[in-house]
């Protein structure tokens, strides 16, 4: 995604449980598709900026030092937005399952990720695109 670099953390240092991420997103950026994980809990760390939260319930500006959580399978679908004209940078934080399921209700879109990696996509009525 455009104006979106995620910097591994964890990686380096040989964690495989769970992974930590410093993102930044540049002004007019995203985190991601609004989305949510059937097997992974996310967690979110603002470290700089004031990105907005959209969820279902709706959207909440953070501030330096908020976080919020999404426990897997809770169905609330999720993004950072940068409406700023600054940096915004986080850290995700999240356990890695052996496979998953992760539905993009805005964009009509499931993956599913096996435990070897592979992905597929499909409508979120199972049907392929």
């Amino acid at each position: 995604m455009s104006g979106k670099s995620r910097r591994a953390l964890g990686d380096p240092h040989g964690l495989t449980k769970f992974g930590v991420n410093l993102t930044d997103l540049e002004p007019g950026a995203f985190s991601a598709l609004r989305h949510w994980h059937s097997a992974e809990d996310e967690f979110i760390y603002i470290v700089e900026g004031t990105p907005i939260l959209v969820t279902d319930a709706g959207e909440q500006q953070l501030q330096p030092g908020m976080c919020a959580c999404f426990p897997a399978a809770s169905e609330d679908a999720h993004r950072l937005e940068n409406r700023s004209d600054a940096l915004v940078r986080f850290l995700e934080v999240g356990n890695r399952s052996d496979g998953e399921q992760v539905k993009y209700p805005d964009d009509d879109m499931i993956m599913n990720r096996t435990a070897d990696d592979h992905r597929s996509f499909t409508k979120l009525d199972g049907t392929p695109f």
